[in-house]
Formats: structure tokens, sequence, C-alpha cells
């Protein structure tokens, strides 16, 4: 496989050096990506650059993950109008273990294939870099002017909102660039590729070898990822879509790509899937065909729930859209784990129930007196005689029904479906 013929394919190749190409058909060629590490969990803003890293896997190349512990203490001014605070050393390194599990279900760190993943920190080689040899062997190579030039010092600086920039931030495209200089030294590391707001500091790394290293190097930019409506890609009213299920679970994160646009289900199935071009032109071709069936979004969803969370997982945000929308099972529904069921009924009604007070109580008292579901008996009478309401997704053909523990989801859930689309939530505390 040609890695640019890849990217270009899939909509994800913004710029690159004069060379790039050449110097990767040439030999298999390491190259790094860098990694912020200022949470415990990636989120999906940094999906682009990790598929930019296995698909050069897969191509035969070697790919390096460089989490920016050092660069992550500073803060980097790209895209950015204010610093970023500070992490300690022992909130860096837990937050490099959680990244290298989640980046292994993408990378093959491993085996012992050549091109097998490495996982660096550049706080490794900064920590006892003094900052007189830094400024006599780094900071001499590069001019003020030559840093000035670059759009993301420009922007920051002739910005509306801008404060101006710390000195400290200043520097940080020379400690990057000194980066790529350490791993073009030690590893052999010939190419750095990144977003295309990080153009500016790949270019200039390249510059410090040419300098220091008197070798040739290169850089590789995606272009950032953006919704067909201009919005930003990956954000929610609620936030960021995390990789981590503790901070978004597998049936929301499995939402967030069902529930994108026809026009970028199209642009994000080439960018966030290892799915063949053959496969996706049919599923393209297929979705054109009838669009309300969403067979782009679908596969989407799987493909990446699947590769991020697990098929299991999958398989239960599946279900769990089904109890929502479709027809689904009371067993289906006694399949879900709490985390999941909450995120399935977020915004629902919900009531909260003193559970001693469940014990010889008929649920026509428990949804009049207990939890307002119902405004009177005689409503609940009538929707119970016309089939309407369901305890737990099994309809309820008696009005005197008289409650029992096995009706708690999880020992502590009530689920109450009123006609077709009212569902409420009673949580028994």
């Amino acid at each position: 496989m040609n890695f640019v013929e890849e990217l270009k394919w899939r909509g994800m190749l913004h710029d690159m050096m004069p060379g790039t190409e050449e110097q990767l058909n040439k030999e298999m060629t390491s190259a790094y990506l860098g990694i912020d590490p200022t949470a415990d969990s990636l989120h999906i803003g940094h999906l682009c650059g990790v598929m930019m890293l296995r698909h050069f896997q897969r191509c035969g190349h070697k790919p390096i993950a460089l989490i920016g512990g050092a660069t992550g203490m500073i803060g980097d001014p790209s895209g950015k109008s204010a610093e970023r605070n500070l992490l300690d050393e022992e909130t860096l390194r837990h937050n490099q273990e959680c990244i290298k599990k989640q980046l292994a279900r993408f990378l093959d760190f491993e085996s012992d294939a050549p091109n097998a993943a490495e996982l660096v920190n550049n706080y490794d080689w900064m920590k006892n870099f003094t900052f007189l040899d830094f400024a006599r062997n780094v900071g001499k190579l590069i001019t003020v002017n030559y840093m000035m030039a670059k759009d993301s010092v420009k922007k920051r600086l002739n910005g509306e909102n801008s404060n101006g920039m710390s000195f400290t931030e200043f520097t940080y495209q020379l400690l990057q660039g000194y980066d790529f200089v350490y791993l073009n030294k030690n590893k052999n590391c010939k190419l750095q590729m990144g977003g295309s707001d990080q153009w500016g500091n790949i270019t200039t790394g390249t510059e410090l070898i040419r300098r220091m290293n008197g070798t040739e190097a290169f850089a590789l930019t995606c272009p950032l990822i953006t919704k067909a409506d201009g919005g930003k890609f990956g954000k929610t009213e609620s936030g960021n879509i995390w990789l981590d299920s503790r901070y978004t679970s597998p049936y929301k994160f499995y939402q967030f790509w069902l529930n994108v646009s026809d026009d970028d289900a199209k642009k994000y199935i080439k960018i966030f899937t290892s799915l063949s071009k053959e496969e996706i032109d049919a599923l393209t071709a297929e979705h054109d065909q009838a669009p309300h069936l969403r067979t782009l979004q679908k596969r989407l969803a799987k493909e990446v729930t699947t590769m991020v969370h697990s098929e299991n997982d999958y398989n239960m945000a599946l279900e769990a859209s089904n109890i929502l929308f479709g027809k689904a099972t009371s067993e289906a529904l006694k399949k879900l784990d709490e985390v999941t069921l909450l995120a399935v009924f977020e915004g629902v009604p919900q009531f909260e129930i003193d559970k001693n007070d469940l014990n010889d109580m008929k649920i026509a008292e428990l949804f009049t007196e207990k939890a307002a579901v119902f405004s009177s008996k005689g409503e609940m009478r009538k929707m119970v005689q016309n089939g309407g309401l369901s305890i737990n997704k099994e309809k309820v053909a008696d009005f005197e029904l008289q409650f029992n523990q096995d009706m708690l989801l999880n020992d502590k859930y009530i689920l109450v479906q009123k006609g077709k689309k009212n569902y409420y939530l009673l949580i028994a505390k």
C-alpha cells in the first residue's frame, strides 16, 4: 500500500514537504506524531492523527507516538487563545499509561515486526536539558524573525482577544522542533505528521535537523476535521466525545457517529475506518439509493465503536438504541448495564422513590402517588385498558397489579412506558 495515495483518497492529506513520497517509496520509514497528554484519555479530536499512524503502519512503515510530557508542561499556542494549565510529572505519567492503552487498540506495539509501533515521552530527554544548554545548542540556530513568521505565532499575537504570548509559549516551537531532532538522531525518524495547524512547528523541526544534524527530514499534515455545516467536529453540548468509557459511554459514543449528517458520514467513513475504497464506494452507492436507511451512518458507528471499545460494547449500544427507537424486548433491556441504561434514558422524566415503600404496593399507587407518571388512577386505568402501559418493555394488562422486586432493573430502576413515546424512569433508593 502506498501511504500518500491512501491518505489522498481518504481526504486525509493537507500538505507535505517535497520529497516525502519519494522517501516513503524508497524504504521503511519511521514517523512520529505528537499527542498532548493534558487528560488521561484521548477524545475524537485526536482520532484523525491516530488513524494516520494506523494507516502508516498498515502501509509497512514504523509509527512512533510521542506523548508531549515536556511540551504539555508548557502548552502549544497553535489555535489557542490562552495559556493552558501546567501539569506535574505524576499526572503526566498517569495520563501517558492511559493513552498508551487506548493507542494499543489502533497500533501494534507488541509484535516483533520491524515496524512495531513505539511510544516515547519527550519529558524523558527534556527533563535534564538545562536552559543554558538549550539556549546554546538549539536557540542560537533559529532566528526570532523565523519564529515570528509562523502563522500560529502571528495569529496569537495579532488576535482580537489576545493578551499577547508568554516567552514560555513562544519557545514551544523550538521544543517541538528539538523533539524531531532527537528522534531523528536516536530513532532514525525522518517524518513528522500532525494536523494542519502544526505545520509551522513541524517545519521548524525539519529546519533544526538540517542545521544540527545536516540531514534531511520531512513533514506531512492532515486537514483539521470539520462538520459539513462548518461547526467544530467532535464537540457536543456536553463537551468532548472521549474514547474512555468513564467519560463517554459506548452508547453515547455510538450515537454520536450514528447521528452525523449524510455528507459528514461520507467523509468520516474514509477518515475514521480502515475499510477499503471499494467497500466504501459500495456502501456509499447503497446509501444513496435509500438515504433514510442511514446505511453509511450505521456502518461508520459500528466500525468506530468496535475499534475504540469492543464488539460487545457495539452490540450493547445497538440493543440500547433499539430499546429507545425500536421493538426491543424486556430481555434486551435487562441485559443493559447501569451506565448504558442511564445514558439511554438521559433526559426522560425521572422520579426517586424510597425502596422500602415499594413492598405491598400496587402499581396504580406507585405511578400516581409516589411518581407522577399519571395525573390520576382513572387516566392510568384507561391507558391499561387500551394496552398503552408497559413496565420494563412488558405490557401491563392488570390495573390491580402488585409491585414485586423482580420489576427492578439492576436492583434499582423501573422503566415505565406510557403510549408509544413517553418514557419515565423510577429510581428506587
